[in-house]
C-alpha cells in the first residue's frame, strides 16, 4: 500500500489516478464524509448509486460505479458497499464487504492505478489496522494508494 497525504478528489481530477474507491451504506444517501463529496465532485457517481435498490442488504459486498471525464482521462469511481447502515452504535462497516469487494476489484481493475480514503474507518467506525490489512491481501501486487486526507490550504495551491 502506497501512501499518499492528500485529497483523494483533488487528486483524482488531476489524474494521478485510474479507479478511486470509497466506502457507501446500501440506502443511496451520500449524505457526509467523503461520500458528500463524491456526490458533489462527481454527480455521475451518485446516479449510480441512485440506480440500485435503497436498503437492500443484498448489496453489501458490490459496488456501483461511474464513468467521469476529468482534464484528460476518464476515472472510474466505485461506490463500495461496504456498510448496512449510515447510523447507529457500533462498528457498522462489514469486514466481510470490504474482503469481496477489494478482491473483485483487483480482478477488474488489474494494471491501473488504484486510490481509496481509510474506507470503514471513519463514520462507519471500522478499525483501520484490520481494514489496511484486508485491502494489502486482496490487493497483493498491485499499484494502490491510501489518500490519507489533508486538507489544501490557499499557500498549498501555489507551491
Amino acid at each position: 500500500m502506497n501512501i499518499l497525504k492528500g485529497d483523494l478528489i483533488q487528486l483524482a481530477k488531476a489524474g494521478y489516478f485510474d479507479v478511486i474507491v470509497h466506502g457507501c451504506n446500501c440506502f443511496c444517501t451520500m449524505g457526509a464524509g467523503i461520500a458528500r463529496q463524491i456526490q458533489t465532485h462527481f454527480p455521475e457517481a451518485f446516479e449510480a448509486d441512485l440506480k440500485t435498490v435503497p436498503g437492500d442488504k443484498a448489496k453489501l459486498g458490490t459496488y456501483s460505479l461511474a464513468r467521469v471525464h476529468t482534464r484528460d482521462h476518464t476515472l472510474v469511481i466505485v461506490n463500495a458497499y461496504t456498510q448496512f447502515h449510515y447510523s447507529g452504535s457500533g462498528t457498522l462497516v462489514s469486514y466481510d464487504a470490504v474482503r469481496k469487494i477489494f478482491s473483485r476489484l483487483k480482478v477488474e481493475f488489474s494494471g491501473q492505478k488504484l486510490a481509496y480514503p481509510k474506507i470503514g474507518a471513519g463514520l462507519a467506525k471500522g478499525n483501520w489496522e484490520m481494514i489496511s490489512a484486508i485491502i494489502n491481501q486482496e490487493l497483493d501486487g498491485m499499484d494502490h494508494t491510501l489518500v490519507d486526507y489533508v486538507k489544501q490550504t490557499a499557500a498549498d495551491s501555489r507551491t
